[in-house]
């Protein structure tokens, strides 16, 4: 059997948690869950980094002693994991025994091979990064991470002869394209070792400065440096060197760290398990950093995000989504609430959660809650089928190669596609007409397509999914899918068994504009314009004043509006007048709903088939020439013309205007 070994960084316990550390243990999360569904036998590790100056500083800005911090600091990072439904098999802390017995041993088995030795050093020491910088390192004589001078220390330390390995370290890189990925940080490193000779690495601190760390074996007046620490916790939780989980699951190793730690993990790592005879770990993958209005996080200008907050308003499955979904695995991207509930409406609510009401929905209607047994299949039920297996086929190549956002994308196409396959087979069309068999097989392509993307989705929204299979009426456990099997399976619903009436998994997020940004609307001569407050409050209470008594509205007035994006399926001339044409538009409900429209003599029955409109969905209905009309379809006459209002690009019937 294969296997998958994925760490995340030991996160730095000198502040709490927050949106990246939370990206990056969901990603993490994700992948062990993905891996595990492609048959694979999976082990997840996270955990804390506890030792180093940074430590000391920020126990005594809180008054506490270094230990209780940690403990306190390193608490918040393993109570957010069953917060944020991670499944990891081990949570491990360099203050624990087992990972200080591990650091010691290769200290001392790289110190007795002549990899280590005593020396002076001078060099510009930034207590920030807890490091050394050349000259030529710093940017106008400052840290180039934190903008600070750092402090010229010149002292004796031990050495490691990292510079020994550098032919080695790019032979092997070049060799295995896969070592650094994405490629923009394989050829990053290369450049770096290209550049100039390797420096060796000073490994130690004197405890005269330094006491809070692991003692070196061979020299009690000296403390182990944080990144030679730190870096060994991947093979002291597998209980290296004996350990059964090393001996299974180190050539499995795949590391997920945030670029600002790319050096470490892809010079200092592979050349310490080089000098120890440990062979290197099997991939570095290396993401961004996630932005708030274009600015990296930071305390200092208060603009963090705290996962658990966010978690708590918008759901948790929503909000990973959202993270894998938003994210392009290795560029920058931008938080906002505003771009995470346009996601969540436009994703999960119109596409997704459609999907899942409507058809369970028409499931119920048309057959009582029962899942049919599918007749003969026709051309548009072996295309929506094959539309499945390349959107499979891609999520799972895709997600392989950490392109999360591209394979998610790839299952929205089957999503999208199997609402557009409704509209175009019209179950309640099939109904009407009493063909059973044709409906029975339209519902069954729908509700056995909806059960593959449920699986697919397990990795990311692991709650979600297995409530979309519960709706289907089947339960979820780990063995009992492969997703692999999933791309040559088909008909694993039992026709027979009951599905949920309806789904509610994903409701739309109705965002209310603050008064004071809110546009008033109007007609002017044909076209739709908008007047609103601007700037001052002293401009838009003028404003305000020239339009009172000229048949302007209150915001909250445009507010009760229900305002949705329809897809015209089916259209007839209304059998007592000539000028009006029976629409029948679907809205996204479970049927479509019927408006008579005065726009015979602009467009012919053909004409609109197909073609999205805007309906005025809460209008009360009523009889038109003994027809009912259950709303009202927008458009905007200019001369002798009649223009329908229609959204600029296609989207998901029912998608709310606002």
């Amino acid at each position: 059997m294969e296997r998958f070994y994925i760490t995340t960084p030991i996160y730095y316990v000198n502040a709490k948690p927050h949106l990246g550390h939370a990206y990056t243990t969901t990603v993490a999360d994700s992948l062990r869950r993905f891996h595990s569904l492609m048959g694979e036998e999976t082990y997840f590790l996270t955990g804390t980094d506890e030792h180093g100056d940074k430590i000391v500083q920020a126990a005594e800005a809180n008054g506490q002693s270094p230990r209780d911090y940690v403990d306190a600091v390193s608490g918040l990072f393993k109570a957010l994991l069953p917060d944020m439904n991670i499944s990891n098999d081990d949570f491990i802390r360099t203050t624990e025994p087992r990972h200080i017995k591990v650091v010691q041993s290769i200290l001392q088995k790289v110190h007795d091979s002549g990899d280590i030795y005593f020396g002076e050093y001078g060099g510009h020491y930034c207590f920030g990064c807890e490091r050394f910088y050349t000259e030529k390192e710093l940017v106008d004589g400052l840290c180039p991470d934190h903008q600070t001078k750092p402090e010229y220390i010149a002292e004796k330390n031990y050495f490691f002869r990292m510079s020994k390995y550098q032919g080695w370290l790019k032979e092997h890189i070049r060799t295995n394209p896969d070592f650094i990925r994405p490629e923009q940080y394989r050829n990053e490193v290369l450049s770096l070792l290209e550049s100039g000779e390797l420096e060796d690495l000073c490994i130690s601190r004197p405890k005269s400065r330094l006491t809070w760390g692991i003692e070196l074996p061979f020299d009690s007046e000296f403390v182990t440096y944080v990144w030679f620490d730190a870096l060994i916790n991947y093979l002291s939780a597998l209980g290296y060197p004996d350990g059964d989980k090393f001996k299974k699951f180190w050539p499995a190793a795949n590391h997920l760290v945030a670029k600002d730690i790319l050096k470490p993990h892809a010079v200092f790592w592979p050349t310490m398990l080089k000098a120890a005879g440990i062979e290197p770990y099997q991939s570095l993958n290396v993401h961004g950093y996630w932005l708030v209005k274009d600015t990296k996080m930071s305390k200092s200008i208060g603009n963090v995000i705290e996962p658990l907050a966010i978690k708590d308003k918008y759901g948790l499955d929503a909000f990973r989504y959202f993270l894998l979904r938003e994210m392009s695995f290795g560029q920058d991207s931008s938080f906002s609430e505003e771009a995470l509930v346009g996601r969540l409406n436009a994703d999960l609510a119109n596409d997704l959660g459609n999907l899942f009401n409507r058809t369970l929905s028409m499931t119920h209607k048309y057959f009582g809650g029962v899942i049919p047994s599918p007749d003969a299949e026709e051309i548009m039920d072996a295309e929506i089928k094959k539309l499945g297996q390349d959107s499979m086929r891609a999520f799972q190549a895709h997600f392989s190669d950490l392109r999360f956002s591209r394979g998610l994308e790839s299952l929205w196409e089957l999503v999208r596609g199997l609402n557009k396959y409704i509209d175009t087979s019209a179950p309640w069309t099939l109904f009407k007409a009493g063909n059973t068999g044709r409906l029975s097989t339209v519902i069954y392509v729908l509700l056995e397509n909806m059960r593959k993307i449920a699986v697919h989705l397990w990795p990311v929204m692991p709650e979600s999914s297995e409530s979309m299979l519960k709706q289907l009426g089947i339960s979820f456990a780990w063995d009992k899918f492969n997703l692999p099997k999933e791309l040559e399976v088909w008909g694993v619903l039992e026709s027979g068994s009951t599905v949920a009436e309806t789904s509610n998994l994903f409701p739309r997020i109705e965002v209310v504009a603050a008064e004071s940004a809110a546009p008033a609307a109007k007609a002017v001569g044909g076209k739709v314009g908008k007047v609103g407050k601007t700037g001052t409050e002293g401009k838009a209470a003028k404003e305000a004043e020239a339009f009172q008594g000229n048949g302007t509205i209150e915001f909250e007035d445009f507010q009760k509006l229900d305002l949705r994006v329809g897809t015209v399926v089916e259209v007839e001339p209304h059998p007592d007048a000539d000028r009006l044409l029976l629409v029948r538009v679907d809205t996204g409900e479970d049927a479509p709903r019927q408006v008579v429209a005065g726009i015979a003599e602009f467009f012919a029955p053909d004409d609109l088939v197909g073609k999205q409109v805007v309906v005025v969905t809460n209008l009360k209905p009523r009889k038109l020439r003994k027809q009912l009309s259950q709303g009202m379809i927008l458009a905007v006459k200019s001369g002798e013309s009649l223009h329908l209002l229609t959204p600029s690009g296609e989207v998901a019937p029912g998608s709310k205007v606002s």
